[in-house]
């Protein structure tokens, strides 16, 4: 379906038992249709323990739908039998079930629901008629698994699924033809491929990647191939490859000063912005160890200096007071910039009041309103309710540049967020919409954690919207709500991603997806930890590049062990998340630094703040906290020491993402790791520098290189079977090399085992049943085995043959299509296959042939696709 086509609601999916494995007593699996929280005997219980017995249960929908959630209902206090970890498959018929979810229950009374994958991996919706559970493990060993209730949400329009049913019907049939036609071809039955391509109107692949299949595997014309690759370098087919390349990091410390010399002075829990348009990045507020600031600075990039806009926001017009804790947005529409939330000196009190805070009724005597905007006068300008949640705007272009507005003195009292500290905010600039989730929330019980939900502010309205997305008892998936968290936007797709942040003691490493037009959220992960992430982590920061699909991470404290102390990340502190959907799982990996070891890249930090420039492709990072108040702990050249780490607790004093709480520090040491240099400069405490990153991947040049590499190496073996051999050496000393990278060991290596591999020895013949990479030497192993920047390896298709002795049904002889005349022998057709499917790990999936083989989809029991 369309992104922009409007989705029909998600209902209440009706279901019946189509089967189970054996059951226990009178536990029947007819139980789970009615939820009696209360009632012992009302649950499905399996017959043996789990594992090592499977056990399943299986449902059939009333209804086809698209299937979105499920929820699991509980016994009403916790007990041994609960279902701790479990499987969700769907599918249209029982035996062809697709798992679509991997999750676990908590051993507690309240009900938990999960989104379900409901869309294949091209992005597009399937419909469901079974949905099969399988408990993998119950709460008490060797307790009999128990399943209490269960119930399903998803789309059951019957117009609606019945196009999805169509629209999945006919991509398995587009799916399935290319892949028959991908074998017909590799085996060199090239007439019926071009009969059915012209019968069916069907693409196999791009136009070009199929011309490339034309001059390089049926006619060796090399000079053509290469013009080819360098078209689609040119056309973008080459781009998946080089994002899935080993993403680097070039830190550079930034010096830049003021007119006067100065800079911004050392804090933590501050907040920044960024004017892409004109290159200025904004800075505003923080703790810096003693107090809160006001101070507000703006630094130009291109000319590389720092101007102080005001030494105290608080002594201007509408201005806001010190604090830390807060957050701001550009909206790179109207130049404005937004500024929520604080966690300010008097806002943490507890429930008897240690400090009074002005009351609302005299407030009021001081207000005024001015183009829509509230305007503070008189004695009250620079006082507001101890618990208000003030919302500013100030104007950094037109007429009221250089000025403050205050849109509302307490948002609460709008329909807004109440008071938030450690919260995040994103700003749509083109739908004129800014969107606020989670942090802590500041009132009269500070001791007792409490948090915010979802709101969205619609600048055109001046109107506040909250999204019933928290709610764990809602039929529904849910975000937990949270302090300390990430948040970026993707404005293509219009959804958020939130993920990491602190909920009570705990820390956490889950992520999920909200789609703003649907109103719907998907759980990406419960715990990517343990898929390779980070660990889980709190006042962390992320920014994100829409246009390539990638969030970048940069870690904060952490915790290796969920009861563990709070450390800061040393070890790998900086990530990246992938993703081809939003509302698929993506993947994790290290930002790792430049191979030149003399270069410094900041001290590991929390409590800072990043912006990104996605014009430059280039982040920016500012302050934050490298260690605690009392810390004397000093890094030592390349291997910096762990260092005290604050209390995770709710308890007094300022115990946000920044401040150190007022209780006994605990201490936690990690031992030493091996990073690059820290710069020396650095405070281990609370930070002022200031740096620039840029990420750094091979250049779609480089990428053609090496593409460009494959195909000479295809050249040259030909040549020294073919040829005379000083030819074939004359062409690996001039063509050969122009095109490897020397000061790549690993590239130049493979680029020497070359002589010896064709040139001094005769070429391998391998038997027919052995693949030809399995014989190829591991110089010649392909692209993404030979290079450490190189994407993970993918399985390529292999040829297939019959063992020796039989005869086969495929010779790989010349087609009739062919010409006659310079077509290549069987042999040759199948090594220059080989060397295609090679060539495609550089070609964009969408526009290459699919990638697996039907060969090996099929298992003894049939075709498994």
């Amino acid at each position: 379906m369309s992104g922009t086509e409007r989705e029909p609601d998600v209902e209440t999916v009706e279901y019946e038992i189509a089967g189970s494995s054996e059951h226990s007593g009178e536990y029947v699996a007819d139980n789970i249709l009615v939820d009696r929280p209360r009632d012992h005997s009302s649950r499905w219980s399996a017959a043996f323990a789990a594992p090592p017995m499977k056990q399943w249960i299986r449902l059939r929908l009333k209804k086809l739908c698209v299937l979105r959630s499920i929820t699991f209902g509980k016994f009403y206090k916790a007990h041994p039998c609960n279902m701790k970890e479990f499987v969700v498959l769907v599918g249209m018929s029982e035996d062809n079930m697709t798992e679509v979810l991997r999750a676990g229950l908590k051993n507690d009374p309240m009900p938990e629901t999960f989104s379900l994958r409901y869309t294949n991996r091209v992005g597009m919706p399937f419909p469901t008629r079974y949905v099969e559970i399988l408990p993998l493990s119950a709460h008490g060993q060797n307790f009999n698994t128990s399943i209490w209730h269960i119930s399903l949400s998803g789309i059951t329009n019957e117009a609606y699924v019945e196009q999805v049913r169509f629209r999945h019907h006919e991509y398995r049939e587009n799916l399935a033809l290319r892949q028959v036609l991908k074998h017909l071809r590799q085996r060199r039955f090239l007439t019926p491929v071009n009969q059915i391509l012209a019968q069916s109107g069907l693409q196999l692949e791009h136009p070009l990647v199929t011309s490339i299949h034309d001059s390089f595997v049926l006619n060796g014309d090399w000079t053509r191939t290469e013009a080819l690759i360098r078209e689609c370098s040119n056309a973008g087919l080459l781009r998946s490859y080089r994002q899935a390349c080993q993403a680097r990091t070039r830190w550079t410390r930034i010096r830049g000063l003021d007119a006067d010399g100065d800079v911004p002075c050392r804090r933590g829990g501050h907040a920044m912005c960024m004017d892409e348009q004109n290159g200025v990045i904004y800075l505003f507020g923080g703790w810096d160890g003693q107090r809160n600031l006001d101070d507000f600075w703006a630094y130009d990039v291109a000319k590389d200096t720092w101007k102080l806009l005001s030494l105290a926001t608080s002594r201007e017009k509408n201005g806001p007071g010190p604090r830390a804790c807060h957050k701001m947005v550009f909206d790179s529409k109207t130049g404005c910039i937004y500024l929520l939330g604080r966690l300010g000196d008097a806002d943490m009190i507890d429930a008897h009041g240690t400090r009074v805070g002005v009351a609302s009724s005299e407030l009021l005597e001081g207000l005024v309103l001015r183009n829509g905007a509230v305007e503070l006068r008189g004695e009250s300008a620079h006082l507001l309710p101890v618990h208000c949640s003030e919302f500013h705007r100030y104007h950094t272009r037109g007429l009221d540049a250089g000025k403050w507005d205050l849109l509302a003195f307490d948002t609460a009292a709008s329909g807004g967020p109440p008071l938030v500290s450690d919260h995040q905010m994103e700003i749509d600039s083109e739908s004129q919409t800014i969107y606020v989730f989670g942090g802590r929330v500041g009132d009269a019980e500070w001791e007792a954690l409490k948090f915010s939900g979802m709101y969205s502010y619609d600048i055109r309205t001046s109107r506040w919207k909250m999204y019933n997305i928290t709610d764990a008892y809602a039929s529904h998936p849910s975000i937990p709500p949270r302090f300390g968290h990430s948040m970026v936007l993707d404005t293509k797709s219009q959804t958020l991603f939130i993920f990491g942040g602190q909920r009570e003691e705990k820390y956490l490493s889950d992520m999920f997806a909200f789609h703003v037009p649907t109103n719907t959220v998907t759980e990406l992960f419960s715990n990517f930890s343990s898929v390779g992430g980070p660990d889980p982590c709190f006042t962390q920061r992320a920014v994100i590049d829409v246009e390539t699909q990638e969030i970048y991470f940069f870690g904060g404290l952490t915790r290796p062990k969920p009861n563990a102390p709070p450390v800061v990340e040393f070890e790998s502190p900086y990530w990246i998340y992938r993703y081809d959907r939003p509302d698929n799982p993506g993947q994790w990996s290290k930002l790792v630094p430049e191979k030149d070891l003399g270069s410094a890249w900041p001290q590991p930090r929390y409590a800072h703040q990043v912006v990104y420039d996605s014009r430059t492709k280039t982040v920016y990072m500012h302050g934050g906290n490298g260690g605690l108040d009392g810390d004397d702990v000093v890094p030592s050249n390349n291997e910096p020491e762990s260092r005290s780490q604050p209390s995770s607790g709710g308890g007094t004093g300022q115990a946000h993402g920044d401040a150190p709480p007022e209780e006994d520090r605990r201490r936690a040491r990690r031992g030493r790791a091996a990073a690059p240099a820290v710069d020396a400069d650095a405070d281990m405490k609370r930070l002022d520098d200031f740096w620039r990153l840029e990420i750094i991947r091979p250049s779609k040049e480089e990428i053609t290189r090496r593409a460009l590499f494959e195909v000479r190496k295809q050249q040259f073996r030909e040549m020294c079977e073919d040829g005379p051999p000083i030819k074939a050496l004359t062409f690996l000393q001039t063509k050969v090399s122009e095109v490897v990278k020397h000061d790549d060991p690993e590239e130049a290596k493979a680029f020497r085992s070359l002589l010896s591999a064709h040139l001094l020895s005769a070429f391998p013949r391998s038997s027919p049943e052995e693949s030809t990479s399995a014989t190829r030497p591991a110089s010649e192993a392909g692209p993404s085995s030979t290079r450490e920047d190189s994407p993970p390896p993918r399985k390529r298709s292999r040829s297939n043959s019959p063992t020796a002795g039989t005869v086969s049904v495929v010779r790989w002889e010349q087609d009739p299509c062919e010409a006659e005349g310079g077509a290549p022998s069987p042999e040759r057709f199948r090594q220059r296959t080989e060397m295609f499917e090679r060539l495609m790990t550089f070609i964009n999936e969408d526009a290459r042939q699919p990638d697996k083989n039907i060969i090996e989809m099929i298992s003894d029991e049939g075709l498994g696709i």
